[in-house]
């Protein structure tokens, strides 16, 4: 049987100056997702609201290193992180979830256990160019797909379904650097009254390398 703690949702809340949420950002391999979720993971905490990357790479090496890369594992993949976000989120952090989750179904079951448990799911689309991306390739990963040596790549020769209804699109065009990716983020989490943050704090850090 499920077991209720005794800490309210509006303790949390109280104790960590905001209600816990989920940020999902999904894009292709190399779009910058991780780059953007480390920058906000680390304007929050800086300005003392707990936050936390769940980046996907990192996923794999641990909760699911069992899975593959077969349209099922994917799903799963997704599933799982999913799980872990809520469960963050439940504790009252801004859970930052950076995973190419290509299947658009699976991102919104995600999006769907969330709102059955009342917790705010924001889906973040970094909408980067496939050719911005290739350009970038900062895994190797598309160089691998062009030599043949890699099946199975989302965007080359495995499908990647854009979100239907994000939240937010970060586009090069809008936003063309991680810091002003980072501060579009900080905004709508701020607009949605999840956090409250210093206005620009994201762009007083270095960015890292995209990913």
């Amino acid at each position: 049987m499920w077991q209720e703690g005794l800490v309210l949702p509006a303790d949390r809340a109280a104790l960590f100056g905001g209600p816990g949420a989920t940020v999902w950002l999904t894009g292709l391999p190399g779009a910058g997702k991780s780059t953007v979720a480390r920058l906000v993971e680390r304007a929050l905490v800086t300005a003392g609201r707990p936050a936390f990357l769940l980046d996907g790479d990192n996923l794999r090496h641990g909760l699911n290193r069992d899975l593959g890369f077969s349209a099922e594992d994917r799903a799963e993949n997704v599933r799982r992180a999913g799980e872990a976000a809520l469960l963050l989120a439940e504790a009252g952090l801004v859970a930052l979830a950076a995973l190419v989750s290509p299947g658009a179904a699976a991102r919104e079951a995600v999006g769907a256990r969330h709102r059955e448990a009342g917790v705010p799911f924001l889906e973040v689309h970094v909408a980067t160019p496939l050719a911005t991306c290739r350009e970038r390739d900062p895994k190797g990963l598309y160089r691998r797909a062009a030599a043949g040596t890699l099946v199975g790549l989302t965007g080359v020769d495995d499908p990647y379904e854009p979100p239907r209804a994000p939240a937010l699109v970060l586009e090069p065009s809008r936003t063309p650097t991680p810091e002003s990716a980072a501060a579009a983020v900080l905004a709508l989490l701020g607009e949605r009254g999840l956090v409250r943050v210093a206005e620009g704090l994201a762009a007083r850090h270095d960015p890292p390398r995209p990913t």
